[in-house]
């Protein structure tokens, strides 16, 4: 291979995702700093991406990594896939589009674990703010004129205003807005859409401003190590049109590749458990235990359910449906599938909800493995508040090898009962209200699936992923941090970790919204400011 090219920038941002796009957008608002960003996948700019209910299509192609876990001995020994985007936006270009913040005593616990009030929820509520433009308009809790559009869907599926009747009949509060003075109660989702079409971090922060000279962007950029000198990372090195090439980074090398290219990119430049890193055949640059350990993700269980009339999801793409989307942006292509959700508590001694469900007019099985086959409604029952914990680690020295994903699913047992409660939940909201007269016979767990111990088998049987992975690079000041509260990695100078691996605990909720807005403090450290929470508020 020929030498490397070596081209010099004040900052590196590895991973064009939804906290890199985000994190390159704001820093190249300052034309002092000369930005790359550095993406492994390519384009974002295709149908699959940018109509909504097409969202499952990009799984499983060459825009994503397509990984797949190791066996669970949780889950009877059972592989899932994990989705993540390998494209620019990262998921925000593969997810569900859902916006939700998570619960205030989140953020206030991570201000807790990480003794830094500025990552509580009076602090970082200026910030989710800021990168918002509600289609509601700005209150207290919501801003406009930001960079990530929000909005309600455009055309919700009838079944999903007969979920929130059904639930307000079984007994829960309804809510109108999960990122307002409350999060507990059924109603519909917001969505990271504009005008019925997919909003990512790509959209919203970075191909407005791909104009600007200070900003560089390379696409099909595989990072393969960072730099490291003296303790201080000095840039990265990455392979692009089949040469190696040398970046290097006068002020910050930032890592934005997610929850698990963020730990394998650091354990391949010699920074994680030294012992791990020796029998891969790494060389030990700095000891961090804490890399790829602590991982954790959001568990879920399908409920589904055969329907007694009405079209489901499953008939979306017809040739009205594709003419309403090209016309209008409205129809069935501009759902997001999981339209209403609920936040409920297991048992009514919990401070704080720990289940989510997602209610999706569609036939939702195997991790849309195969196309829906018939109508149907699944309920997802989703623990957000986990107890068990895994892992990321190497598999080879060689940086095109996937790593070897542990999710650890159920081995706490606490996730276990909690799953079971939900879907006991899920049956109760299903058999009144409106959904009753909607819904035929239960098509899994199925009406012979009853009692707690046969439940919990079926739990273990049908449990998949939310695609919610996270704290493989904990922040903290503990012995297994990887990242101090500002982001940076214990013992390199000069390098940051801004993406959902620093995340102390799980969000109760989905986590794109979170992660962007760990990207706009990452950018206000990086740049050096501190703003005003009433200045914040304004923007």
């Amino acid at each position: 291979m020929s030498a490397p090219v070596v081209n010099e920038y004040d900052v590196v941002v590895v991973g064009a995702g939804s906290a890199g796009a985000a994190l390159a957008g704001r820093l190249s608002e300052d034309p002092s700093l000369r930005v790359l960003l550095l993406e492994a996948g390519g384009s974002d700019k295709v149908l699959e991406v940018q109509i909504p209910a097409a969202l499952y299509k990009v799984w499983r192609t060459r825009r994503d990594w397509n990984y797949t876990t190791e066996e669970q001995p949780g889950l009877d020994g059972r592989k899932l896939f994990w989705p993540r985007g390998k494209v620019l936006g990262g998921s925000s270009s593969i997810n569900a589009m859902i916006y939700i913040r998570g619960a205030r005593a989140d953020y206030d616990e991570w201000a807790s674990l990480t003794g830094d009030d500025s990552w509580s929820y009076e602090s970082v509520l200026p910030l989710f703010r800021r990168m918002e433009d509600n289609a509601r308009g700005a209150d207290q809790w919501h801003g406009v004129g930001g960079p990530l559009r929000v909005e309600n869907l455009r055309s919700p599926h009838a079944w999903t205003k007969a979920v929130v009747e059904s639930a307000v009949a079984a007994g829960y509060p309804r809510n109108d807005d999960f990122n307002g003075a409350a999060q507990e109660g059924v109603g519909q989702y917001q969505v990271t859409q504009k005008r019925g079409r997919r909003w990512s971090s790509a959209d919203a922060y970075l191909h407005p401003v791909m104009g600007r000279p200070n900003l560089t962007v390379l696409t099909g950029a595989l990072t393969t190590r960072v730099l490291v000198d003296g303790g201080r990372a000095t840039g990265v090195e990455y392979r692009w049109n089949g040469s190696l090439h040398t970046a290097r980074a006068d002020a910050e090398v930032v890592l934005s590749g997610g929850a698990v290219n963020s730990p394998q990119l650091l354990m391949l430049s010699g920074i994680g458990p030294a012992d791990h890193l020796r029998e891969v055949g790494v060389d030990v640059v700095h000891d961090l235990p804490g890399v790829g350990a602590g991982l954790q993700d959001h568990p879920l269980v399908p409920v589904v359910w055969n329907v007694r009339s009405g079209e489901s999801l499953f008939r979306a793409e017809s040739p009205s449906g594709y003419a309403k989307w090209f016309g209008a942006r409205r129809g069935p292509l501009t759902s997001n599938l999981a339209e209403a959700g609920l936040f409920t508590r297991s048992t009514p001694q919990l401070a704080e909800p720990d289940l989510q469900m997602h209610f999706l007019p569609v036939k939702f099985w195997k991790q849309a493995e195969v196309d829906p086959d018939v109508d149907a409604f699944t309920a997802a029952v989703v623990l957000v508040d986990v107890q068990s914990r895994g892992s990321v680690r190497l598999r080879s020295a060689d940086p095109t090898w996937a790593p070897s994903i542990d999710a650890g699913y159920l081995t706490d047992e606490r996730d276990l009962d909690a799953l079971v409660c939900g879907v006991e939940k899920a049956r109760e909201i299903a058999s009144v209200g409106p959904l009753a007269s909607v819904l035929a016979d239960e098509w899994s767990p199925g009406r012979a699936i009853s009692g707690r111990d046969a439940l919990r088998a079926k739990v273990r049987e049908t449990l998949e992923s939310l695609y919610h992975p996270v704290s493989s690079c904990r922040m903290g000041t503990d012995d297994l941090a990887v990242v101090d509260p500002q982001l940076g990695v214990h013992g390199i100078a000069g390098l940051r970790v801004v993406d959902a691996s620093v995340m102390p605990t799980l969000v109760r909720g989905n986590t794109n919204a979170p992660t962007i807005m760990i990207a706009e403090r990452a950018a206000d450290l990086i740049r050096g400011r501190t703003v005003a929470p009433e200045l914040a508020a304004r923007r």
